[in-house]
This record gives C-alpha cells, structure tokens and sequence, in this order.
C-alpha cells in the first residue's frame, strides 16, 4: 500500500448539479482547482456532502475521475461506502481502478451491524483493495457507533489507515488517538465545530464541510493547531464558528450547497428528497459569509505584512 499523510484539510466536496439535476463536471473541476490552490492537502469527493445516495455507481466513478484530471498534486480521497459489503467493494474496486489514493468507507446504514459485522465488513475491502481506507463513524446517519474496540482492531489492518470521527463524542475520539498511538492510523474530525477539540486529544485532522467555503481560514487553524500554536487556532475556530453552525442548520449539503452559490462557487441544486435552504435561513447565512469575507481580506493582509505570507501560510 502506497502511504497517504492525513494530517491537515480534507474539504468533502459538493457535487453540483446543472438544470436538469445532471451533473456539472465543469463547475466540479473548476471547484476542485479553487480547493487546491487554497491549499488543502487533500479532496474527498461523492461522500456525503457529495450527496452519494443519490448518485449512481457509474456517476461515483466518473466524479472521481474528473477530480483526479483537474488536480495536480493532492490526493483524491473517494467516497466508496454503502450498507451493502459487495456494493462497497465494488465502488472501491472501481475507485481504485480510477485512480483514486485513498478511499473514505461510511459505516453500513440502515440494516445496523453488530460490532463484529462492521469488522468483517472493513476487512473484507481492505482485504481486497490495497488503498489507504479511513474508517467513517456518523451514527447520526447510520444507526450504529464504531465502538473504540472496534476501531482499534481494524487500525491493525495495513490497508486501515484513519477514522473519520462525527460521533460528537470527543471522550471516545481521544479514546481511539490514545490506543492507537503506535499504529500508522490517523484520526480525523468530520465534525467541523469539533476538530480543534479532536486535534488537542490527537487529531491529525479534518474531513470539512467548511473548508469549501473558507479553505485557507480553515487551513490556518488546522495548521496552527498542529504546530502547537493554541492561541491562534482558538481565534481562527471562533471567527469560524458563526459558519460552522449555520452549515448545519438544515441537513448537510443543504445549507452548504447554498453557501457555495451566495459565494459563486457553484449551484445550489440538490436531488430529491433534498431540497433547497429554507429562505428563514438565507439572509443569516448571507450576514456570515459576508463578514468572513472581511474577516479574510484583514487576515490575508495582516500574514503578509507581518509574516510575508497569506494566511494559509500559517500551514
């Protein structure tokens, strides 16, 4: 297996739609081009932020692809999961064959495994593709934790090689850092108002729904935080805290989505059953990424007169 660094920013990208709900592979590698010159260290394409439920396996297949021909040099991390072993196989499989680096694996939903079936399910991919796979716990969308037994054991696995934490339960993600110290696994928040938190009790760092719309803000907290520099990524999570809760005030991509067209990056479409921001919500969310706005430009140009760089320098 070809070693992945997880340390830093992942944005779960957004898939965007055209009129007819088809996908727009244009606005997709445009974006995918503005995340990488922001300077991530890595995209991760048709999770669920990428609204993967609705997309067919050819469609998971060709945004990969179009990903990985617009970038140039960060990896492509691909959402390959489903509640169905053979379904998850055969999208990683098709994944790996697309040329992805690593592949990001939700936890079987709906049917709710026992620990012991997530186990046999995470094996039996890594087992069979030999890809850097990060383990994805979101019982709010699930109906089942990864217990830390459970995610300790697959950290053994060569080809398991990180945990995307959205449980909101920092006790149990400092628990999984702490036990898997002397594994090359990785933990990763997927929660953006927790992965400060997660970095203090051993983050690497984050699977972000934020960073699509504030890459370099958040790229400078991840940074400062992991080079120790507390004091600066405390401030960096409070002016990104007005975003991080309204990106969640109706479920995500919704309120995402919404952002990245008030910002120009591409539409808010949604497939069905998902449906476009409640307007009560626009003119707050608006208000926020008006003043993150002014919040960058001061940023940008206080790092680079006083440091000689912008602020995702700070990384």
């Amino acid at each position: 297996m070809t070693a992945l660094d997880l340390s830093g920013v992942f944005p779960a990208m957004c898939t965007p739609f055209d009129e007819d709900e088809r996908i727009d592979f244009e606005t997709l590698q445009t974006d995918a081009q503005r995340l990488e010159a922001a300077g991530v260290d890595g995209l991760v394409p048709v999770g669920s932020t990428g609204e993967s439920a609705t997309l067919t396996h050819d469609e998971h297949v060709e945004v990969v692809e179009a990903v990985i021909e617009a970038v140039d040099d960060v990896p492509v991390i691909a959402g390959t999961g489903s509640n169905n072993t053979r379904e998850a196989l055969e999208l990683s499989e098709r994944a790996a064959d697309a040329g992805a680096d690593g592949l990001l694996l939700i936890s079987p939903y709906y049917n709710k495994p026992e620990q012991r079936g997530l186990i046999e399910h995470y094996e039996t991919i890594a087992d069979a593709v030999d890809l850097p796979q990060i383990v994805y716990n979101v019982p709010s969308r699930t109906g089942r934790n990864i217990e830390p037994d459970t995610a300790v054991e697959l950290a053994a696995h060569e080809n398991i090689a990180g945990y995307k934490a959205a449980s909101g339960d920092l006790g149990q993600i400092g628990e999984i850092a702490e036990r898997t110290t002397d594994e090359e696994f990785a933990v990763l928040s997927g929660d953006d108002a927790l992965t400060l938190p997660t970095l203090s009790v051993g983050g690497t760092g984050t699977i972000s729904v934020c960073a699509n719309i504030e890459p370099e803000l958040t790229c400078a907290m991840v940074g400062a935080a992991l080079d120790g520099d507390y004091a600066r990524a405390q401030e960096l999570h409070h002016t990104l805290g007005p975003l991080y809760r309204h990106l969640f005030v109706e479920t995500n991509p919704i309120p995402v989505k919404e952002a990245m067209e008030i910002r120009g990056y591409g539409p808010a479409r949604m497939r069905s059953p998902l449906t476009r921001l409640s307007e009560e919500y626009r003119e707050d969310l608006e208000a926020v990424l008006a003043d993150l706005e002014d919040e960058s430009t001061r940023a940008g140009t206080t790092d680079a007169s006083d440091e000689g760089a912008a602020v995702e320098g700070d990384r």
